[in-house]
């Protein structure tokens, strides 16, 4: 059986892996928000692609760590599309240095996307779900968050937020059947892995099992699975697609 078709909110969707998620659920039937903040050009081609292959989209500009710009982003999209019960929180930001080198600026706007970027777009949606009593929180991590990773101190601490935030909030909502999961990527062909250097993919790649990066569809994958309803009973769980980067 078909998953009731819901209204989404990706955030960061206009490219990578956020794009691949948006054309994924949006093949399903699914009613899809696509949040961009700078990228407008791209974000308006995924919604004419999604609207030529029958589904429904909706453009919304927004930075997730400005809570005024959320609030905005939100009621914009509950009007054009109704309520939203999957929230997606995808956007994300990373300004790499050795700590030593590390500004205060660098680790705090890092932080106030990342980690009180989910904060604000899951505090602006849930309490209709609660309500509703449905609803998917869905939080695009990383494995950094899990293991950290040389040069991103800034990046990793905001990942590993994400995990507890997930973790806490699953048990305060799952009563209310609202799930609540985060799915952390390794190292994913995207714009910001294929502007590293030579040597540095080399190195990474001598330590990912699948001897490959993945591909964001792979990525949208593991998260249109938390989003359907096969994924009911599935809360506060980190799910890692890193092709054994992390074991």
């Amino acid at each position: 059986m078909a998953d009731t078709p819901r209204t989404v909110l990706i955030t960061g969707a206009s490219r990578g892996i956020g794009r691949a998620a948006a054309l994924r659920l949006a093949a399903v039937g699914h009613r899809i928000g696509i949040n961009y903040r700078s990228h407008g050009d791209e974000a308006e081609e995924l919604k004419e692609q999604i609207e030529s292959d029958g589904g429904t989209a909706f453009t919304v500009q927004g930075d997730v760590g400005d809570k005024v710009q959320v609030k905005s982003m939100v009621e914009a999209t509950v009007e054009a599309l109704g309520p939203i019960e999957i929230m997606i929180n995808n956007a994300g930001i990373i300004d790499d240095t050795l700590f030593l080198r590390m500004k205060d600026e660098q680790f705090e706007r890092v932080m106030q996307t990342n980690t009180f970027g989910t904060y604000y777009c899951t505090r602006a949606v849930v309490a209709p779900m609660v309500a509703a009593r449905w609803g998917r929180i869905i939080n695009v991590s990383s494995v950094v968050g899990l293991r950290g990773n040389a040069g991103q101190t800034n990046y990793s601490a905001s990942k590993g937020a994400i995990h507890t935030f997930t973790y806490s909030l699953a048990k305060e909502l799952a009563r209310r059947n609202v799930t609540v999961n985060a799915v952390a990527p390794g190292y994913v062909e995207t714009a910001t892995v294929n502007g590293l250097r030579d040597s540095v993919k080399a190195e990474v790649m001598g330590r990912i099992f699948a001897n490959r990066f993945g591909q964001p569809d792979e990525i949208a994958a593991a998260i249109a699975f938390i989003a359907s309803e096969d994924a009911a009973y599935i809360t506060g769980e980190v799910l890692r697609v890193d092709g054994g980067l992390a074991i």
